[in-house]
């Protein structure tokens, strides 16, 4: 295969990981008709079909998984070596991938990053909300943003920002028609507007302590959103009650936007700590970004 080829195997690599043509062709910055295209040119070259579509997904054929098995290895091993080079330069450089939650991008990484990144200009920055605890070694990202009570056993954390507390809260609309909930039960008789986690593999339940006691509320209501910012707006509307970080509520408490609920209940958490692979050395770049990123006190 000539080595002009070498992207299509690349190509081939993200459909495969993706399971998607859109997925893929987002995540290599090109349009979906040109990805199939090159897909099938790959094809045409060796001969043998390494893909199977259906209009619903994307498969790998034994001939695809033989390929992939053979060259992944090497386009890897091929990208380190290049990224190693590139730390010979005078200054860090490289992209730099990370999944995070958009509460820890909104609050933490982007404040922070706008700071320091016009002084790296051969940095560049991918951040992909994500609320779904990606395997950040597999989907090849050199970060993740995790709250600290979730960390993995084979990653290297670091904090960056303080513990986080939640908060239940409701609009005094909402409010003014209902008896206010003076224990976690009587959430039941709410509508509360739920967060649907795809690690939880459903509907987040509420996690309430007061003194030694810890309740795992499951709650019901007519709203569910995969985003946290939506569940706050669909609060402040009157839409019900909602579990949100108290420090993306607090704004709306102090305005009489929001009241507090359940106060006595509300529980906080270790905060957002970065992660990355402990077996892989940090570039320079990530090196900035680290301590960019690092919570002092």
């Amino acid at each position: 295969m000539p080595k002009e080829n070498y992207s299509d195997l690349v190509a081939l690599i993200a459909v495969a990981r993706e399971r998607s043509f859109t997925r893929a062709a987002a995540q290599l910055g090109m349009s979906q008709s040109m990805l199939s295209h090159t897909i099938r040119g790959l094809e045409a070259r060796v001969g043998l079909r390494l893909l199977t579509r259906t209009t619903r997904s994307v498969s790998v054929t034994e001939a695809g998984e033989r390929l992939l098995r053979a060259v992944e290895p090497r386009l890897m091993e091929i990208e380190s070596e290049l990224a190693a080079v590139v730390e010979l330069s005078d200054m860090p450089a490289g992209t730099i991938r990370i999944t995070a939650t958009d509460h820890a991008i909104d609050t933490l990484l982007w404040p922070k990053l706008a700071k320091i990144l016009p002084a790296y200009p051969q940095i560049k920055v991918e951040i992909i909300v994500d609320y779904g605890l990606t395997d950040i070694v597999t989907e090849r990202y050199d970060f993740g943003v995790r709250l600290g009570d979730v960390l993995a056993k084979d990653t290297e954390a670091i904090c960056i920002g303080a513990d986080l507390g939640f908060a239940v809260v409701g609009a005094p609309e909402y409010l003014a028609s209902r008896e206010m909930p003076s224990k976690p039960q009587d959430l039941v008789d709410h509508d509360c507007i739920n967060l649907r986690l795809p690690t939880r593999g459903g509907l987040y339940a509420w996690e309430l302590k007061k003194g030694k006691r810890e309740v795992n509320a499951k709650v019901g209501g007519t709203l569910v959103f995969n985003g946290i910012n939506q569940i706050v707006q669909a609060a402040v509307s009157g839409f019900g009650l909602a579990y949100v970080p108290e420090n993306l509520a607090r704004a709306h408490l102090d305005a009489g936007r929001l009241l507090p609920v359940l106060q006595d209940w509300w529980q906080t958490f270790p905060g957002y700590h970065l992660i990355y692979s402990s077996e892989r050395e940090a570039s320079r770049a990530m090196t900035v970004l680290i301590e960019a990123l690092r919570h002092t006190e």
